[in-house]
């Protein structure tokens, strides 16, 4: 038995639709592997770095990155933490988890 719950279907399409658009994918795909050598992310937080660096990292205004986290966040993805002037942003490894439960379970034949 998981410790993780299970993800509502209605919370599957959520975090389906999240991750349909290019530029939440992509976010999404650098938090996963988020404060590599070199980089100045200044949070202890595994999958964490902060909104500055990902700006740098992606050519949106930060008015459309604020949007694209509040959907990823909206869907159960990422955290967000604030720390002064400074927001920190996190994935969800508990939704990550269970998503990778998910297509385990699909590719094995498995049941949930």
């Amino acid at each position: 038995m998981s410790k993780y719950k299970t993800i509502e279907p209605v919370q599957l399409v959520e975090i389906f639709k999240a991750l349909a658009n290019e530029h939440r994918l992509k976010i999404y795909n650098i938090l996963t592997t988020c404060c590599a050598p070199g980089s100045s992310c200044a949070s202890d937080e595994v999958f964490s770095c902060c909104v500055g660096d990902l700006d740098a990292q992606l050519d949106i205004a930060a008015s459309t990155l604020s949007h694209h986290l509040k959907e990823l966040h909206r869907a159960g993805l990422i955290d967000m933490k604030r720390d002064g002037k400074q927001v920190f942003c996190s994935v969800n490894t508990e939704a990550m988890q269970q998503l990778q439960n998910i297509f385990s379970s699909q590719l094995t034949g498995a049941k949930s």
